[in-house]
């Protein structure tokens, strides 16, 4: 009998202890939001700079646009992410 209250208590405090885990744990994009803010502050100063070089043309600009605009709707979900986690 005491070795069953010993083993059920053992059994829910590790259920707890892992729920608690869960629920401090944030999903998804918020654990890369340093990187993705770092890389899209350096593509657009990247495309700043070099849109006033000599070297700058349609292609080059099309390119930075492809890398920018995936990095632009991470930033935005982060941003709602934060935003709601607030609320």
């Amino acid at each position: 009998m005491l070795l069953s209250i010993i083993s059920s208590s053992a059994i829910s405090s590790s259920a707890i202890s892992s729920s608690a885990i869960s629920m401090v744990t944030s999903p998804g994009l918020p654990q890369y939001g340093a990187a993705v803010v770092v890389g899209l502050i350096a593509l657009l100063s990247l495309k700043e700079v070099l849109s006033a070089s000599e070297k700058w043309s349609k292609t080059l600009n099309s390119s930075f646009n492809q890398a920018i605009l995936p990095l632009l709707f991470s930033f935005a979900a982060i941003v709602v992410f934060k935003v709601i986690e607030i609320v």
